[in-house]
């Protein structure tokens, strides 16, 4: 069994605070950008440069996606405080499943700022989203955000009043075995967006189920919505994308008589 830790939040100027979480979060984007740029250059497609400015757009827009699905799915009787800059404080409660849905409609609108093709990128990304997020969810499990049923299972949590399973830490050795998998496959040059899926049906199906294990005998719980939580729902739309990502055919390459006739037309 696990030790329950409580770490210090470092104190900021204006009296703000700010725990590991925080800390680890934005290591883990730093991490994960430059992952992502590096793979992009050394597998596919050779060249990094519309990464470097792709990383503000997919944490702003993931911050806020985060910040309203836990207001809206999660936690919805926080609206009824009635505080109408409640939705611009995103740091007052973040889901990662809709900070991953928000970064990725910031991703893919910076894409088509730029008049770039996503497609080509997504290998590269995946590469550098799997252990940044891992990092990130290494700091979940030292905050502990993600409290789970009581049990005796080797690797539960000694929290205050009985072990628990702690879903930070499982969703963290989830991230970290697909970033091995996913690094291993790489350098078998797989066929474009294989590892993208890779990524999000892996994790979907591990999260799904890990999901079944979130506490709800505590006071402060996630809502469920016909017995499954707002990321289940989620993760089932991610590993449909994930699966077609792996089993769409690949590209028919042009015949060769057909470009002879567009160079010399």
């Amino acid at each position: 069994m696990l030790p329950y830790l409580e770490l210090p939040q470092l104190q900021l100027p204006l009296g703000q605070k700010i725990d590991l979480f925080g800390v680890l979060s934005t290591i883990g984007v730093g991490v994960g950008a430059a992952l992502a740029a590096r793979a992009a250059r050394r597998y596919s497609p050779g060249d990094d440069g519309p990464l470097k400015g792709v990383v503000t757009w997919a944490v702003l827009f993931g911050l806020y996606g985060g910040h309203f699905l836990h207001l809206f799915g999660y936690h919805p009787e926080e609206l009824t405080r009635r505080d109408p800059l409640l939705l611009l404080r995103f740091w007052e409660g973040l889901s990662s499943m809709g900070g991953v849905l928000g970064a990725l409609v910031g991703i893919a609108v910076y894409f088509r700022r730029i008049g770039q093709p996503l497609a080509p990128y997504l290998d590269a990304l995946a590469l550098g989203v799997a252990p940044g997020w891992a990092i990130a969810r290494f700091g979940c499990f030292l905050v502990h955000d993600h409290k789970g049923v009581k049990t005796d299972f080797p690797l539960a949590v000694a929290f205050p009043g009985g072990a628990r399973h702690d879903l930070g830490l499982y969703d963290m050795l989830v991230l970290l075995a697909l970033t091995g998998l996913l690094y291993a496959a790489a350098r078998r040059r797989p066929r474009q967006g294989r590892l993208m899926g890779a990524l999000a049906a892996g994790y979907s199906l591990c999260r799904f189920f890990l999901d079944f294990l979130r506490a709800s005998d505590l006071s402060y719980v996630d809502r469920r919505y016909a017995g499954l939580t707002p990321a289940q729902y989620v993760v089932v739309g991610l590993f449909a994308v994930g699966i077609w990502l792996l089993t769409r055919p690949a590209p028919e390459a042009a015949q060769p008589g057909a470009q002879a006739e567009q160079v010399t037309a």
